[in-house]
């Protein structure tokens, strides 16, 4: 599993108390409807919001769709955030969740037995280690949405397959298997994107 965390994201980076008190800030604005601090807060989570969306995104577009349904949820729901905790965490929910909603709303697109593949996969551990972060982003993308949202959930997102198989009403056995499969395909394409950046030596 990545080293990552359910309140951030592979390069976290602190924030500074300066930036704390521009949070507090703009929420405070953001509370009473003041569009300029809504604008002025989408800029400043705009590269660590779609740096979530483009996980669970098979392209651009839809990652920009994402993102926006994600903080329309984001302004409309202020008044649930717990200020005691961090803002970015809250966030970073929202993200996550409006991406498993754009998920289920597109399944019945999806073929059933790209969702529901209970049949055994060997576990395998090491595609995500072997990849810098941009290189494997790019590979999740190239998934198909199941294997995907269950790699994202796991493996970068630290849910348990107990809880991604409640969050995308599939079995424990079939979120264990999308993995198991996710990771197969992502090793496969780490050996053929190796291959290929060598062919122009051969």
């Amino acid at each position: 599993m990545l080293p990552f965390n359910r309140d951030g994201d592979a390069k976290p980076g602190k924030v500074s108390e300066t930036e704390s008190k521009q949070v507090v800030s703009l929420l405070s604005g953001c509370l009473k409807e003041d569009r300029n601090a809504q604008r002025k807060l989408y800029k400043l989570f705009y590269g660590y919001a779609m740096s979530i969306c483009v996980r669970y995104s098979k392209d651009a577009e839809e990652a920009r769709e994402v993102l926006n349904d994600g903080f329309l949820k984001v302004f409309t729901r202020l008044d649930q955030y717990d200020n005691r905790k961090p803002f970015k965490g809250w966030l970073r929910r929202i993200m996550i969740n409006t991406a498993l909603d754009n998920y289920r709303h597109n399944l019945k697109h999806y073929y059933l037995s790209d969702v529901e593949d209970n049949s055994p996969a060997a576990e395998d551990f090491g595609a995500e280690q072997q990849l810098g972060y941009d290189d494997l982003i790019l590979l999740i993308r190239k998934l198909s949405p199941a294997y995907r949202a269950v790699f994202n959930l796991y493996a970068i997102d630290g849910y348990t397959h107990e809880e991604i198989a409640a969050m995308l009403h599939i079995s424990v056995g079939t979120s264990k298997s999308n993995l198991a499969k996710a990771r197969a395909n992502l090793r496969e394409a780490l050996k053929k994107s190796r291959i290929d950046e060598h062919k122009q030596y051969v």
